[in-house]
C-alpha cells in the first residue's frame, strides 16, 4: 500500500514537472522566432537596411551611430527614453516627424541583441535584403488611381483575400458613412508616411498590432500596392482635412433609427393600451347588465 502512495506521488510530481516544461516551452516561442522573420515582420514597415529612410531611419551601420547599450535600451523602451529627454531619442523623434517608435511585443533583451546581429551582418552586404520595397517613380495615371479606390472600398477584391482597406479605415469623399472606424482615417497617410517609398513599405508589411495578424498570410500585393499608394497620394494632392462629416452623417443616421424606433414603439404601444382598455370597458358592461 505504502508503495502504490509512493509511486502515485512520483507520478503527479512528474505530471506536474512536465507541465512546467511545456508551459515554459511555449513561452519561449516568441524569442525563438528567427530575427529575419521577426524584422520582416515588426521593423520592415517603418525601417530598412541600405534602403534610404521610410518614418523611421535606415539602420545600416546603425552602430556607428549609437553602441549597442544604447540601442538595447532603445529597443525595449523607446517612449521611457524620449520621455526621459535622452538628446539622441529627441532627435530621432524630430526626424520622424514626431511618430514615436512603439514598443515591439516580445522585445525583450535577447531578442534586441538578435536584431543588432542581423542588422550587423545585413549592413556588410553589398545589397540588403531588407533594402525596402522598390516602386515607381513614374506620374500614376487615372487608371491607378480607379483600381487603388476600387481596391480600397473592395470592388475589387484582393488577390490573396485579405480584408478591403474600408472594412477598418475611411477616407475624404466616399460619400455615406464613408468605411469603418475601427482603424484610423486615411486621407492624411500619403503625407504621414512621407511619400510612396514609406507607404508602400507599410502596405507590404504593415505591422500594427490589428493589421499584422490579419495580413501576415494574406500579403497585399507588389502589383495591388501601386494603384493603392496612386489613389492615397491622389488624395494628398487633393487637399483638405480628415473627412470628419461621416462621423456626423453616422450620429445623424443613429438619431434618426432610434426616432423612429420610438415612434413605432409609442404606437404599438397605444394600440395594446387601447384594446386591453376596450376589453375592460366591455367586461364591465356586461358586469352590470347581469
Amino acid at each position: 500500500m505504502r508503495g502504490l502512495t509512493d509511486m502515485r506521488i512520483k507520478l503527479r510530481a512528474g505530471c506536474f514537472w512536465c507541465a512546467l516544461l511545456v508551459l515554459g516551452w511555449s513561452q519561449a516561442l516568441p524569442a525563438q522566432q528567427a530575427p529575419a522573420d521577426y524584422f520582416r515582420q515588426n521593423c520592415a514597415s517603418c525601417h530598412t537596411i541600405g534602403g534610404g529612410r521610410l518614418t523611421g531611419p535606415d539602420l545600416k551601420d546603425v552602430e556607428q551611430r549609437k553602441d549597442r547599450a544604447w540601442l538595447l535600451r532603445w529597443l525595449q523602451n523607446p517612449k521611457g527614453m524620449i520621455d526621459a529627454g535622452d538628446p539622441y531619442a529627441q532627435k530621432l523623434l524630430q526626424d520622424s516627424r514626431g511618430a514615436v517608435m512603439p514598443t515591439v511585443v516580445g522585445m525583450s533583451p535577447a531578442t534586441a541583441n538578435a536584431l543588432l546581429d542581423l542588422i550587423a551582418a545585413e549592413s556588410k552586404l553589398p545589397k540588403s535584403r531588407f533594402a525596402g520595397t522598390q516602386i515607381s517613380d513614374r506620374p500614376f495615371t487615372s487608371q491607378d488611381i480607379a483600381i487603388g479606390r476600387q481596391l480600397f472600398t473592395g470592388t475589387r477584391r484582393l488577390a490573396v483575400g485579405g480584408p478591403a482597406c474600408i472594412s477598418c479605415h475611411t477616407m475624404r469623399g466616399l460619400g455615406g458613412l464613408s468605411g469603418g472606424r475601427l482603424g484610423p482615417d486615411l486621407t492624411l497617410v500619403y503625407e504621414r508616411l512621407q511619400g510612396r517609398k514609406g507607404l508602400s513599405a507599410w502596405l507590404m508589411n504593415p505591422a500594427s498590432p490589428t493589421m499584422a495578424p490579419v495580413f501576415r498570410n494574406t500579403q497585399i500585393q507588389p502589383e495591388e500596392i501601386l494603384p493603392l499608394v496612386a489613389y492615397f497620394e491622389d488624395a494628398a494632392k487633393k487637399g483638405g482635412q480628415d473627412d470628419s462629416s461621416a462621423l456626423l452623417n453616422f450620429f445623424l443616421l443613429a438619431a434618426g433609427v432610434m426616432v423612429v424606433g420610438l415612434v413605432s414603439l409609442d404606437a404599438i404601444w397605444k394600440k395594446r393600451i387601447h384594446g386591453v382598455r376596450r376589453q375592460l370597458v366591455q367586461r364591465r358592461a356586461r358586469t352590470e347588465e347581469d
